[in-house]
């Protein structure tokens, strides 16, 4: 195994750990696994940091590319850490906080090492394939033995590893370019170019499978912007259409069989159907990897001269042409014709009543709730206009200005979130880290001198061909992950994101082709300079206090944890310990504070306990759970007049809440009866 080769394999299982332990990631309601996703955290931002030091000791001179976007990602980490001062929910907030640390980290590694390896974006660019097709295949797998970890219990679409369809459908669309640049790059060998075949073809098969249209955008848009600027196009089709006809059918077979499409299948249904599921794959993949090596194979020994590949590209433009020609004349051809059927499809777009089913018909619906999130965030944010209602508070705030009663965690849109979360300032930052960042990335991407000419890279002209290919598939794999934001909340996902900000970072920091940087032939002396030492120490000190910072929230949930199990062990001492490290740890959480409350009134202490509820309130006044939680203790204990004033608020702040209703119902039949007028 060649060097370039077993690091992407590291690579990929890494990105395969990652998927497995953080899942769906730290999104308030998403059944989080906060250990994983806090460790995962710390990891990158140490990450992050020890690359950055690497630079120091060991790059060689030249341009800092990439510093722009850098700067502006740094300044969007700090405003969500800000945030956190004014957020209606600072507990979640302190939690965006740490993952924008870490997707900074995450962010500036790439940027480092793209810096020191300017050559070596392969691994990186074939690691991101295999990590998303065994996670694919895990999802299948999920089907064809039902009883497995992560199942996806009686639903149809798949959702394992990862407990959210939509982010399991963009893994795999995110995949789909670097299966076609497995298997068009002229460096690789015959069997990984023809493996790279029924690996599209699961990964296709998933992306439809996930029932997600989003996913499916995110991959017509990524596989589109591969074809369209990666010079391999035509040793690419050759690998598409095989990999095409694989998913279309196992997806055919599967949406053929409800036992395994439809909702709320028996079990025994859902394993009999798994196990022929099984053999499908079997059926399909394996026949399709033999074919696919015979065809690789008489691919090279029949090459396609210039007049040829010509022909070929005019054809496969040609069909491309027909698609939205042929969809213009089906919208004539309808009953509502051209004009109808496009106002029509508008409705369905923006219309902020739509509901839609987890069908496999969903597909090919229009109707979606994604307007009616999207009118709460703005809402939300134009009633905090400058700010935003702090990271993640979007969840909060929106229930005291909706009409729609169902919980919504996200904003299901980049844009939409960051204005409801961080207000215009947010928006601000973030039009000025695309901007800085797509300045450095159209740097990196620019074409070099030819070979021989002034300026013309080091490396010999079929390397830095074989260089940008692999840049522009890393930017294809960007673009999809960015269409697929703009419409979801897979930003929060780590599996998701972060190999997006790898990919963007390496192409924000690697530079133009004809100007690489790489390191210096001999490590610098950390005294080497005076402002070494200094320079190193600050980043090393910033990391380990925002690896503290990090750990704080897990900190805190395990004393939590620790006080429930004393306390349910009798050793009340021990319980108030542990709850005051708690609130201590974090003492922004309403968990932790409500935790030490309710010892406290085990233990007679009223007042104390009261206290701490009221802290909750101070800290978090425009979260109707503090006052729920303050109005339920005074329903308890003789308070009916002060319970009313606070429960009263915590409806005014989400009037669908039923706990609150019964409470402040509750305490109204409390109150005493009004004295009587005399005549």
């Amino acid at each position: 195994m060649s060097g370039d080769a077993a690091i992407g394999a590291a690579l990929a299982l890494a990105l395969v750990l990652l998927a497995f332990t953080t899942k769906s990631g730290v999104v308030q309601g998403s059944g989080l696994d906060l250990g994983a996703n806090t460790w995962a955290e710390i990891a990158l931002t140490l990450a992050g940091a020890g690359a950055l030091v690497t630079v120091l000791l060991t790059g060689a001179g030249g341009p800092a590319s990439g510093a722009g976007a850098l700067l502006a990602f740094t300044a969007l980490a700090v405003l969500t850490a800000l945030s956190i001062a004014w957020s209606v929910a600072p507990d979640a907030s302190w939690m965006a906080a740490n993952q924008a640390v870490a997707y900074l980290g995450a962010f500036a590694a790439a940027i480092a090492l793209a810096r020191l390896f300017p050559y070596r974006c392969a691994p990186l660019v074939g690691a991101i394939a295999p990590a998303a097709c065994a996670i694919g295949a895990y999802s299948l797998l999920v089907k064809v033995f039902p009883g497995l970890p992560d199942g996806d219990g009686t639903l149809g679409r798949l959702t394992a590893p990862l407990g959210y369809w939509n982010a399991v459908g963009l893994l795999a669309a995110m995949g789909l370019p670097g299966g076609l640049w497995l298997g068009a790059r002229r460096g690789h060998g015959r069997l990984v170019r023809a493996l790279a075949i029924p690996a599209i073809a699961l990964l296709g098969a998933v992306v439809l499978l996930s029932y997600s249209r989003s996913a499916l955008i995110a991959a017509i848009v990524a596989i589109a912007c591969f074809l369209a600027l990666v010079p391999l196009r035509l040793r690419a089709a050759l690998v598409l259409a095989p990999g095409l006809l694989g998913t279309a059918l196992i997806s055919a077979w599967f949406l053929a069989h409800p036992a395994l499409s439809d909702n709320n299948q028996p079990l025994a249904a859902r394993t009999s159907g798994g196990h022929d599921l099984g053999l499908v794959l079997l059926a399909v993949l394996v026949p399709l990897s033999a074919a696919a090596v015979g065809l690789i194979f008489a691919a090279e020994r029949t090459p396609i001269g210039s007049e040829g590949r010509r022909r070929i590209a005019i054809a496969l433009l040609g069909l491309a042409a027909l698609v939205p020609v042929g969809g213009i004349v089906g919208l004539a051809e309808s009953s509502r014709g051209l004009t109808g059927e496009i106002s029509h499809v508008w409705s369905s777009l923006t219309s902020t009543s739509s509901a839609i089913g987890s069908e496999p018909n969903r597909i090919t619906t229009l109707a979606n709730s994604r307007p009616r999130y999207w009118h709460d965030a703005l809402v939300v944010g134009g009633h905090h206009l400058l700010g935003g209602a702090g990271a993640l508070g979007y969840a909060t705030a929106r229930t005291r200005y909706t009409d729609y009663h169902y919980p919504v965690t996200t904003a299901h849109g980049y844009l939409f979130q960051t204005f409801a979360d961080l207000g215009l300032i947010g928006l601000a930052v973030t039009l000025a880290l695309l901007a800085a960042w797509a300045r450095a990335a159209a740097r990196t991407l620019a074409r070099a001198p030819a070979p021989g000419a002034p300026g013309a890279p080091g490396a010999p002209g079929a390397a830095g061909a074989d260089e940008r290919a692999g840049l522009l598939t890393l930017l294809a794999v960007v673009v999809g992950f960015g269409v697929h934001a703009t419409i979801d909340w897979t930003w929060f996902i780590p599996i998701t994101a972060v190999p997006a900000l790898l990919c963007a970072g390496w192409l924000a920091g690697r530079g133009p082709l004809s100007a690489a940087v790489g390191r210096v032939a001999q490590r610098r002396g950390l005294l080497s300079h005076p402002a070494l030492p200094l320079s190193v120490t600050a980043i090393v000190l910033v990391a380990l206090g925002l690896a503290w910072g990090i750990w704080q929230p897990l900190r805190a949930v395990r004393a939590d944890d620790a006080a429930i199990t004393a306390a349910q062990h009798g050793d009340g001492a021990a319980a108030l310990d542990h709850a005051r490290s708690a609130v201590s740890a974090d003492p922004l959480s309403l968990d932790a504070l409500s935790t030490l409350s309710s010892l406290l009134e085990a233990s007679g202490r009223l007042e104390s306990a009261r206290a701490e509820l009221a802290l909750g309130t101070r800290h978090q006044p425009e979260n109707f759970v503090s006052w729920r939680t303050l109005g339920g203790f005074d329903v308890r204990h003789g308070r009916p007049g002060a319970a009313v004033v606070e429960l009263r608020r915590a409806h005014r702040l989400d009037p669908f809440d039923l706990d609150t209703a019964a409470l402040l119902s509750d305490a109204l039949a409390r109150l005493p009866p009004l004295p009587s007028r005399g005549r």
